[in-house]
């Protein structure tokens, strides 16, 4: 009988470990964050990513942006470029101060300008590869924080605002 009652004692302390345990893991899941990038080319939006992703978590998207440019001594449309933009964008810390983010950019951009031959027909811009990476970019509750990724030619800034989501 009190091997018996030993074993319920047990098996009962065991279940309020284990519910404990889960409780407190409920507690403890990381903040979910929404999140908007915009990207700003002298001034002008060109692009925006946006997403919600749990702290600790990395969201990776890729937008293109074929552009078709007018090459030749005849002027006609050639020299087609791939605008691409990929950026990993996470959550490193939520707290009431606000969000810290590491983000890593990788942009193809088109360099400004004609170039043309010496007989004066038009070459194809030269695509520009640009890579940056933040480390730990704090975003204010309510605000837009810019993080300058290129000074000029063409000045390209990303700016981010964050709130923490509404857990379900």
């Amino acid at each position: 009988m009190w091997k018996t009652s030993l074993v319920a004692t047990l098996l009962g302390a065991t279940l309020i470990a284990q519910a404990g345990a889960a409780q407190a893991q409920q507690r403890s899941a990381p903040p979910v964050v929404k999140w908007e990038l915009q990207v700003m080319r002298d001034g002008q939006q060109i692009d925006t990513f946006d997403g919600t992703t749990t702290v600790g978590q990395a969201r990776t998207d890729t937008h293109h942006h074929v552009v078709q440019n007018n090459v030749g001594c005849k002027d006609v449309p050639a020299g087609n470029i791939d605008l691409a933009r990929t950026l990993t964008v996470s959550p490193t810390q939520a707290d009431a101060t606000g969000v810290t983010f590491a983000i890593d950019a990788q942009e193809t951009l088109q360099e400004p300008g004609t170039r043309t031959t010496d007989t004066g027909c038009k070459l194809p811009p030269q695509p520009r590869q640009v890579s940056a990476n933040h480390p730990g970019l704090k975003v204010p509750p309510g605000d837009w924080t810019s993080w300058t990724i290129v000074d000029k030619d063409p000045n390209l800034v990303y700016r981010l605002r964050a709130s923490v989501a509404n857990n379900p």
